[in-house]
This record gives C-alpha cells, structure tokens and sequence, in this order.
C-alpha cells in the first residue's frame, strides 16, 4: 500500500470486541471511522472464549448475528465443582442465551466484518508507530506502518492491557503485569461430559482462581485455568501447575478418556482495576483491556470490551468534535454508571473465594434449592444484580428475570 494521508473523524487503534464495537457505533452514526490494528484478520487471541450475558446483550445491542460465527456453542447451564469436590448444576433459566461459547479467532473476525458492513475502514496488518496529540489543535496526527499519516478528531485505544497508545502518551506503567493470568489449549475427541457441559472448577490450588472447560462443536472444548494475582505466585509457578492440571481425575473424567490436547498451550495477563486506570488523556479515550476493563471477579473481559467500545462512541456521537473535555466527562461517567459499583463488589467477593473455605461455602451456598442455583448464575453471568447490592438505585422489577439476548430471534443461533 503506498504511504498517503488520510482524515477520520475518530481513529480506532485495535480491531478487537472493543474497537469493533465503536466503529460499528460509529459508523452507523454517519461518523468516518478508520480501524488500525497490527494484526492481520482472521487471528486467534488468547481467551477462554466464554460470553456472559452482558457480553450476549452488547452483541445484541450491536446488532450482531451470531449466526454469523460458525462454532457459536449456546450454554444453558453451567456445573461448578468446590475444593471439597461437591458438583452443582447451576440452570441459566429464561428466554433467550444467558451464555455462549465462540472461539476468538472467529468471533472478533466476525466482528470486523460487522464493522465493516456498517462503513467503517478496516486497515489490519498495520501498526501505529507514533502519536501526536497537540493541545492546541482540533486533531490528532497518528503515523500508521505502510499507511501514512491519519489525522482524527478522535482516537479510541482498543489496543490491549500494553496499549501502544498509552505507551507513546507516556502513561504506560512499567512493569504491570495485571490483577489475573490465564492460561489456554485446546482439547478434541473429547467424549466425555465436558463435550456438552461448562466446568468451572475451584480446585484448593487454583484459588483464589479458578479451572475451567467451555464445550465447542465436533467434539471441541477450550480448557484452562486462570489465577487471580495475590502477590505469591509467579508466572513460572503458574506453568508448573498445567502438566498436572489435566491428569487431575475429574477433570479427566469430564473429558473422556480419548480425549487430546491440540498444539501447544498459551498464557495471556488479565487486566482487571478500572476504577484506577486512566480513561482518557486529551482527545484520547481508553477502552477494553486498554481502560482494564476486565470482570475482576471472574477475569472475563469480552463483555466489559464491547460495553466499554460502546460507551466511548456514543459520548462522541452525543457531544461532537469541539468539545473534548465533554467527550471525556461523558465517557468517563459512563463507565462509573454502568462498571464502578459492579467492580467494587466484585472485589468484595473475590476476596472471599480467594480462601478455600469461601469457594466451599459458595458452592455449599448455590446448591441449597432451585431459587439459589437459579439467581447464583445471574450474579455469575450477568453484572447488573451483581452491582444493585453497591447501588440501590438500579433496582428494577425485573432484576432477576429479564430476558437473555436474542430472546426475540431463535432462529439466530
């Protein structure tokens, strides 16, 4: 591609959930919208690949089919195993997909294309070398690999937890290594329950942490385990644990016995502080992993991307080009409403699994009757009843039974 000069009302750098969500946004709004990313699509990125029903109702709110990717797994329940070895069936209950299961490499490839249906221009495989953001002007200058010069009104950073954006505004902060660690492969020819079934299991090693298995098409599971980072365990430690981790009885067990592992596993750092990270910096606004947008209770991220994406589009949208500092007080009070009082409680509760008594008395908790197991799974899939217990105020009639996404199309996965 020869190198020129291009003009976009807002860049996105990143076309992962997050940026893919604000470029759609974006677009459909009419705004032109150009989306970098370093990476050339379809790729795979490093996940456990689950959606919870917030990241289900942001695709829903986007638009998104997910007809649209081919392994799409809808769940509808998920079995949770204690330190003490207890198993609980906790039913995800009502109309709709309160969970689902997709491969990164397929869902964010999707995404870009849904981006890119609503006009927004996607130039993968190119990355940002350089970022100019000078006070005095209405725009931003942005040097992209192989591209040029694109100057924006706006940039929206969906670039990861080690944001390049962040990096060359120099805010990034050395040595961060996140608040969780997760670790991935692949498993096929699995028969056993774990073919059809969600695992969660909280084994005494694992906490404060957590094991899992999600169920794929043709006999596929994505399995891997994540910690959350207690000042303890280092990267090296967490390798160590792998090997084992799947010779582990019931693990074996829900895998079948011809089950295999596919290629090689791979570790990614989860970035879960929101309510101290910097959001926003000039005409700048931080997104996804680059805000560490991530459920520090659970260490899922993909629903807080979209959300997150979403967010910081329509505060552009709603506020216009001149006038920056309300683009930003917009966004920022945004994320505070819909993410803040969700991410205190969910440090609240990962300090209590984060003991093995917490993770038995959890599960023992869940299994008591229908109503427990069925309202556990809105607090484990869903974070708005998660957050009234901080926020009173969100209370509403239909808390604990509002339908799941895509409730009005069936025919859609």
């Amino acid at each position: 591609m020869n190198e020129t000069s291009r003009d976009a009302d807002v860049l996105v750098v990143g076309a992962g959930p997050a940026g893919t969500a604000a470029a759609r946004v974006l677009a459909a709004a009419g705004r032109s919208v150009i989306v970098i990313d370093k990476a050339t699509f379809p790729r795979d990125k490093c996940c456990g690949d689950g959606l919870t029903t917030l990241a289900l109702r942001e695709l829903e709110t986007l638009g998104f089919n997910p007809a649209s990717v081919p392994s799409w797994t809808e769940v509808d329940a998920a079995w949770l195993r204690s330190p003490s070895g207890r198993e609980v069936r906790v039913p995800l209950v009502g109309a709709g997909q309160f969970a689902a299961v997709t491969p990164r490499v397929e869902l964010d490839n999707a995404l870009v294309e849904h981006a890119r249906a609503a006009g927004a221009t996607i130039l993968d495989g190119h990355a940002l070398t350089s970022i100019r953001d000078d006070a005095h002007h209405e725009s931003i200058t942005v040097e992209v690999a192989g591209v040029g010069t694109i100057r924006a009104r706006y940039v929206i950073a969906a670039d990861g937890m080690w944001s390049p954006v962040r990096k060359e505004l120099g805010l990034g902060e050395a040595g961060y290594l996140g608040e969780w660690h997760g670790f991935r492969q692949y498993a096929t020819n699995v028969t056993g329950p774990a073919s059809e079934r969600l695992y969660v299991w909280f084994d005494e090693d694992l906490v404060p942490g957590y094991a899992w298995s999600f169920p794929l098409p043709d006999g596929r599971a994505n399995v891997g385990f994540g910690l959350l980072r207690d000042g303890t365990r280092k990267v090296q430690d967490m390798k160590s644990i792998w090997p084992d981790l799947l010779q582990r009885p019931h693990i074996r067990q829900a895998l079948g016995p011809d089950a295999e592992m596919e290629g090689r596993h791979t570790a990614w750092p989860i970035p879960a502080r929101i309510d101290s990270a910097t959001l926003s910096h000039g005409r700048v606004l931080f997104v996804g992993d680059a805000a560490c947008a991530t459920d520090a209770l659970t260490g899922e991220g993909i629903g807080q991307a979209l959300l997150t994406g979403r967010l910081a589009a329509e505060a552009i949208i709603a506020v216009g080009a001149l006038d920056p500092i309300g683009v930003v007080q917009r966004y920022e009070h945004a994320v505070e409403h819909h993410l803040l009082a969700d991410h205190r409680m969910s440090v609240v509760l990962s300090r209590i699994l984060a003991k093995s008594w917490g993770a038995r008395g959890a599960v023992r908790v869940v299994g008591i009757n229908d109503w427990t197991r069925r309202h556990f799974a809105r607090w484990m899939f869903e974070d708005e009843p998660r957050a009234i217990a901080l926020t009173p105020s969100r209370w509403h009639r239909r808390v604990f039974r509002r339908d799941g996404a895509f409730a009005g199309n069936r025919s859609a996965s």
